[in-house]
């Protein structure tokens, strides 16, 4: 079997480990919870001690981290000369880049590529790969990505793909609210909700998060989060910064924005992102049926 690695065993690398192990390949995995390294065990992982093994173990490493600090870390400990590291996480481009310079030294590829999509997403192999950095080292790596994702981006010259993805994510801030709004708005006019779901998804208003998100909008539960809001402000204050150097306005984001922080103060911080809905619901002082 093909050995890879995936340092970062949360709700999208755990996903992609599992996806990878079923994929064939011989998966070599790293996280600093135990619990995720036994969980990747149980998958059908092999659990490593430390970043640096994974590299030793695996030509390709796939990195899923919470934060730009995770990545300097992950960045000083490997070792190995040579291998490709795939770094999907949603990060600040200056903080990849600077990790690319420092892995460029020790003879290790950092390629930028970003994921579309949630966790439950990666959990079906729901993931669009949005790709870019040193062209050669991406069509190296096509067959790993194909082993948990649906489809992949080659996007040019690195940074692209955190370009792509800020862009992304800003209409994914943008239609989670949308949708929630039009929940709420349906319920409060006496519409049934789980109707209004089916018809919103069958027409010319649905849209991907409508359709990934409306499940949990429908049930009133965000207690399984795919993506927890508090991670989420993480994302929001990067497209924000992203957007402003670049002197674009985003009045739809930012009003979408006050709901997210809405939903910190409300504590939602660690349900999924899709609790926007029960924020609306409050603000329009409606109370469910159950």
């Amino acid at each position: 079997m093909t050995p890879v690695g995936v340092i970062g065993l949360g709700i999208m690398g755990s996903a992609m480990a599992a996806n990878l192990v079923r994929a064939g390949f011989a998966v070599h995995g790293y996280d600093p919870v135990p619990a995720q390294r036994a969980a990747l065990k149980k998958a059908g992982g092999r659990p490593a001690r430390s970043a640096a093994e994974v590299l030793s173990r695996a030509p390709t490493v796939i990195t899923s981290l919470p934060s730009a600090a995770a990545l300097h870390a992950v960045a000083g400990e490997l070792r190995r000369k040579g291998g490709i590291v795939v770094e999907t996480s949603t990060l600040p481009i200056d903080d990849k880049l600077e990790a690319r310079d420092l892995l460029r030294k020790k003879g290790i590829t950092l390629l930028d590529c970003p994921l579309s999509g949630t966790g439950a997403q990666a959990k079906t192999k729901d993931l669009v790969v949005l790709g870019s950095g040193e062209r050669a080292a991406f069509s190296g790596v096509v067959d790993v990505l194909e082993g948990f994702a649906r489809a992949h981006h080659y996007l040019g010259a690195f940074g692209n793909g955190s370009k792509m993805k800020f862009v992304a994510n800003l209409l994914v801030a943008i239609h989670n609210v949308a949708a929630a709004e039009a929940f709420v708005l349906g319920m409060k006019a006496g519409l049934d909700v789980k109707t209004i779901f089916r018809v919103m998804s069958d027409s010319a208003a649905t849209s991907r998060m409508l359709q990934v998100r409306g499940p949990q909008m429908v049930a009133g539960r965000y207690d399984a989060a795919t993506m927890k809001v508090a991670v989420w402000q993480k994302d929001m204050k990067i497209i924000g910064e992203f957007a402003a150097a670049h002197g674009v306005p985003t009045p739809l984001f930012n009003a979408s924005a006050a709901i997210y922080n809405a939903a910190m103060a409300q504590g939602f911080a660690a349900q999924d992102t899709a609790s926007v809905c029960a924020v609306l619901e409050s603000m329009a002082r409606l109370r469910r049926r159950r």
